[in-house]
Formats: C-alpha cells, sequence, structure tokens
C-alpha cells in the first residue's frame, strides 16, 4: 500500500505541473454533453495520472476516461478513481480552488486517498494504512516521496465551536442545500464557509469545518479521495439514501446526496 501511495502521490504532483502550464495561458474551454466544461488541462492531466498508474496494473476509473460498462467493472476487487482537475469551473474562474484528485477503492471503500491542491501546493493524503491523514505544503512537485512522507503533517477534524461552521459549494449552492442549512440555524449560529472543489472535504477533515451537505448530483470521482481523506480522520460521508458511507464502482457512477460530518 505505501508503494501505491507513493505513485499516487506522484501522479497527482506531475498532474498539477501540466495544470498549471495550461492556467498560465489563455486557454479555451470546451463543453461535453453534459454541458460540464473541459479544458486543455484536464486532458493533459488525465494522461499523465494514467501513465503513472497503468504501472499497477489496477484499472483506472477516470472522468476523462472513456466510461466502461459496469458488466466490465462488477469483478474489479480494486481500481483506481480518479478526477485529474476537480474544478473546472473554479480553474476557469482562476481562483485557484481546483485540486488532483486519485483515490484507490477496495471492495468499493476508499482505501487510500491524495488530494492536491496545484495553486497553493498543498497536498493531502491518506496514510498507506488508512488510519490518518496528513498535509504538507511542497516546495515543489520535484520533492521526493521520501521528504513528503518525512515532513507532513498528521491533520484531526474538531468539533469543538461556539458555531456550526458549514461547507458551501462556490458552485453548486441550490435550494434543498439551503433548506438543510436552516434547519442548522433554528438551534446553532451557523457560518457558511464556501470553498470549490474536493477542498471541502478537506476542510472537514482538517478541522475547520464540521458538516458539508452535498444536495445536488455528483460522481464518484468527485467524491473518492476526499471521503478517503474523511475516514481515515474519523469523519463519516454518508449516502442519504442508503444512511451508510458512501461506495464506489457502483453500476452507476453517480453519486446519491450525501453529508459529510465530524
Amino acid at each position: 500500500m505505501q508503494s501505491l501511495l507513493a505513485v499516487a502521490i506522484k501522479a497527482a504532483l506531475k498532474a498539477g505541473i501540466e495544470i498549471l502550464k495550461v492556467y498560465n495561458t489563455n486557454f479555451d474551454v470546451e463543453h461535453k454533453s453534459d454541458d460540464s466544461p473541459l479544458t486543455q488541462a484536464d486532458k493533459n492531466a488525465n494522461e499523465v495520472i494514467n501513465s503513472f498508474l497503468k504501472h499497477t496494473q489496477i484499472p483506472i476509473i477516470s472522468e476523462e476516461n472513456r466510461q466502461l460498462d459496469y458488466s466490465e467493472r462488477k469483478e474489479w476487487n480494486r481500481c483506481w478513481i480518479v478526477d485529474p482537475l476537480d474544478g473546472t469551473k473554479e480553474f476557469i474562474k482562476r481562483n485557484g480552488e481546483f485540486t488532483v484528485n486519485i483515490a484507490l477503492v477496495e471492495n468499493g471503500n476508499p482505501v487510500l486517498g491524495v488530494i492536491y491542491v496545484p495553486v497553493s501546493k498543498e497536498l493531502y493524503f491518506t496514510s498507506a494504512d488508512g488510519k490518518a491523514s496528513k498535509k504538507i505544503t511542497v516546495v515543489s512537485e520535484e520533492d521526493s516521496i521520501d521528504e513528503i512522507f518525512k515532513n507532513a503533517k498528521t491533520i484531526r477534524s474538531s468539533i469543538a465551536s461556539s458555531e456550526v461552521k458549514i461547507v458551501g459549494s462556490r458552485s453548486h449552492l441550490n435550494e434543498e442545500t439551503k433548506n438543510y442549512i436552516a434547519t442548522i440555524e433554528k438551534e446553532n449560529k451557523v457560518e457558511i464557509v464556501s470553498k470549490g472543489s474536493s477542498l471541502k472535504f478537506c476542510l472537514v477533515a482538517e478541522g475547520l469545518a464540521q458538516l458539508y451537505p452535498r444536495f445536488a448530483p455528483t460522481m464518484e470521482w468527485d467524491t473518492a479521495a476526499g471521503q478517503a481523506i474523511c475516514n481515515a480522520v474519523g469523519v463519516s460521508v454518508i449516502d442519504q439514501s442508503t444512511q451508510k458511507p458512501m461506495k464506489y464502482n457502483k453500476p452507476n457512477l453517480l453519486n446519491n446526496y450525501f453529508l459529510v460530518k465530524a
């Protein structure tokens, strides 16, 4: 698991380099069939990540790969789930709140997670045993894995606060989410913390918020790495349809609504 974690970290860092190359240009924006935006950065990052992960001989589900039918995926006990550029809308807005997400899933459960923020160079990752999550701001994407493992600090969630901090999306705060927040406000003082991409999971995992309700569509690659990082610090990520932890490599890669709770 340690070697798989190292590969995922290297892949995320190298993808970050490719993303920033495009970020600093006047890039074009395409739109996919579902009207979601796509840039050359998404494509380049995906190519780099695939080049690293394919050597593990573990199958890959990536937002930018051709999606395989469940009949081909159902026998997979292990797979990588990847979003090469999570928060493309934030990338286009140039606000820095976009990430590279890589997760390893075993029997539907995310067991390793890596989230890299190219602009701030913040790197979040689970320990190899999945029992802790770490954070480090790398000096450069060329930092050695040994140095990263040595210098990363353990993060911890926290619920000790005079007010409830709820994470809201910069781009996706809908009526159902607003209604949920309103129910919390009846008994608590609430502060909304806005963030883009999978950084919302990281805020709860490192104790900067207590709740992240997501009552809007997401895909498995949006959440797998964040859930792994949350799980490792004792933060639950609960499917609101099953009332159980979210599962992956499902027949339909669309997630149900979920709640992240410290």
